[in-house]
C-alpha cells in the first residue's frame, strides 16, 4: 500500500521543493539589498540616541526637547507615507526606493549642522518627510513576491534589520562619538551624522539601477518562473477585496479593521520604539556611564533580538498561526519592561530582562505584519499598508515625546513604563477578539 501511494505523493513533494528553490532565488537577489537599506534608514533615524549621550551637553537640550525632537521625525513621516506608497504603486519600486534614499541620506548627513533647537526640529521633520514610505514600501513591494504564507519568515528579515541597526549603532556609534571628537573642530556626534548618513546616499544610486518593479520585470527569471510567482502571489488574494474594490485610499478608509490593525500597530511601536531610542540611556540608568560601554552593552538586547524575531516568524510560518503568536509576544514583553521597574542591583539580570522585552516586542512586529496583507490586495494594500503604518507610527510623535515629560518630570521611566506595558496588553488582546480565528494564513 506505501508503495502505491509514493508515486502519488512523489510530484507534491517535487513541486514543494521547486517553489522552494525558486524562491530562495528571488530572496537572494532582492532581500540582501533591501535588508542593508532598511538597516542603514532605520540606524539613520535612531541614531539620535546615541547622539544625546553629547548632544543634550553641547547643545543644552533637556530630555523634553530631545523627546520632541525624537517625536517630530515622525509628524514628516505620517503626513507623506500615505502617499508615497501610492506613489510606489504608480511609479513602481526602483524609483521610489530611489528617491527616498537619496534624499533621506541627504537630510541626515545635514544633521551634523545642528546648532539650535528649531534646527534640529526642522531636520528632524525633513528626515521623516524624506524617508516616509520606506517600510511600508517594502511591506508592498514583498507583497509582489511572496505569497502570504512565506511573508512572516521574509519579513522577520527586516525587523531583524531594526536589531542589527542597533547592534551597528552599538558597535559604530559610541567609537566614532568618543575618537572622532574633535577632527576639524567638529564634535563627535556631528561626525557620527556624517559617517552614518552617507551611506543611504550611495545605496539610493545603486537602487537605481539594481532593484526591478517586480516579477515581470525581473530578467534574472525566466518565463516560466514569472508566471509560477505571479500565480502563487495571486492565489491567496481574498476575492472579496477585489469584488469590493477596496482599491483606493478613500475605500481603505472606510474598512473598520484597518483602524484596528492601527491601533494595535500603534501599541506596539510605542514600545519598540522606546527600545529603539530610549536603550542608550535605559542602560546608563543600570549604572554605566562610559559612552562607548554603554554603546556596546546595547548590542546585546538588539542581538538577542534579532535572532529571537526571527526564531519565533519562522515558528509562526510552520505552524500557520498568527494570533496567539502575536498575544504571547506583546503581554510577554508588556510583562518583561514592567519588571525593568524592579531597578535590580544586579547589572547581569536587568540586561537580561531587557533583553527578553526586546525579543518578544521585535518578533511581535513581523507576525503583525502579515495580518492586514491577508486582507488586502491589489491597490487596496497599497493603501491600507500605508494608512495602518501612518496611523499607527504616530506613536512615534506621541511615545517619544510623552517619555522625555515623563522622565524630566519624575526623573524616572517607570510610570512610562507601566504604561506601555498596558498598550501591549490591550494589543495582543485587540488582536485575538478582533480578528477571526478562521481568517486566512491568519
Amino acid at each position: 500500500m506505501s508503495q502505491s501511494l509514493a508515486p502519488a505523493l512523489e510530484p507534491g513533494a517535487a513541486a514543494g521543493a521547486h517553489d522552494d528553490q525558486l524562491y530562495r532565488k528571488v530572496s537572494l537577489r532582492i532581500i540582501p539589498f533591501l535588508f542593508l537599506c532598511y538597516v542603514v534608514s532605520f540606524l539613520d533615524r535612531i541614531n539620535i540616541g546615541f547622539a544625546q549621550l553629547q548632544m543634550k551637553h553641547d547643545l543644552g537640550f533637556s530630555d523634553a526637547m530631545y523627546g520632541l525632537g525624537a517625536a517630530v521625525f515622525y509628524v514628516g513621516y505620517v503626513l507623506c507615507e500615505v502617499p508615497s506608497n501610492m506613489l510606489l504603486a504608480r511609479f513602481g519600486a526602483r524609483r521610489t526606493f530611489t528617491r527616498i534614499m537619496l534624499l533621506w541620506g541627504i537630510a541626515s548627513v545635514c544633521m551634523m549642522l545642528v546648532s539650535k533647537p528649531t534646527h534640529f526640529y526642522l531636520l528632524r521633520f525633513m528626515l521623516g518627510v524624506f524617508e516616509a514610505g520606506f517600510f511600508p514600501g517594502i511591506v508592498l513591494y514583498l507583497t509582489y513576491w511572496y505569497p502570504a504564507r512565506r511573508r512572516a519568515a521574509v519579513l522577520s528579515i527586516f525587523f531583524a534589520g531594526v536589531a542589527v541597526a542597533g547592534v551597528l549603532g552599538g558597535l559604530v556609534s559610541g567609537w566614532i562619538m568618543r575618537d572622532m571628537g574633535g577632527v576639524l573642530g567638529m564634535f563627535g556626534w556631528q561626525w557620527m551624522f556624517v559617517i552614518e548618513g552617507a551611506p543611504a546616499i550611495v545605496l539610493g544610486l545603486l537602487a537605481a539601477f539594481y532593484l526591478v518593479d517586480g516579477p515581470q520585470h525581473a530578467g534574472w527569471l525566466s518565463v516560466q518562473e514569472k508566471a509560477q510567482l505571479i500565480a502563487q502571489r495571486d492565489e491567496d488574494r481574498r476575492p472579496s477585496a477585489d469584488a469590493h474594490s477596496s482599491r483606493s485610499f478613500v475605500q481603505a478608509l472606510r474598512n473598520p479593521r484597518v483602524y484596528l490593525f492601527a491601533f494595535i500597530y500603534f501599541s506596539l511601536t510605542c514600545a519598540s520604539l522606546t527600545l529603539n531610542f530610549w536603550m542608550p540611556l535605559m542602560i546608563r540608568d543600570f549604572g554605566v556611564h562610559d559612552v562607548v560601554a554603554i554603546s556596546l552593552y546595547t548590542v546585546i538586547p538588539n542581538a538577542v533580538g534579532a535572532v529571537g524575531l526571527i526564531l519565533i516568524a519562522r515558528h509562526s510560518d510552520r505552524r500557520g498561526e498568527r494570533r496567539r503568536h502575536f498575544a504571547v509576544c506583546t503581554i510577554g514583553g508588556g510583562v518583561a519592561l514592567s519588571l525593568l521597574t524592579l531597578h535590580l542591583s544586579s547589572f547581569p539580570a536587568m540586561l537580561a530582562i531587557l533583553s527578553l522585552a526586546a525579543v518578544l516586542i521585535f518578533a511581535a512586529l513581523p507576525i503583525f505584519w502579515t495580518v492586514p496583507s491577508g486582507y488586502l490586495s491589489g491597490t487596496a494594500a497599497a493603501a491600507g499598508i500605508a494608512l495602518i503604518s501612518s496611523i499607527g507610527i504616530t506613536s512615534g510623535i506621541v511615545s517619544p515625546w510623552v517619555i522625555g515629560l515623563i522622565k524630566t518630570h519624575t526623573g524616572s521611566m517607570d510610570h512610562a513604563l507601566y504604561l506601555l506595558t498596558a498598550l501591549l496588553f490591550v494589543s495582543g488582546v485587540a488582536l485575538l477578539i478582533g480578528v477571526p480565528r478562521d481568517a486566512q494564513h491568519i
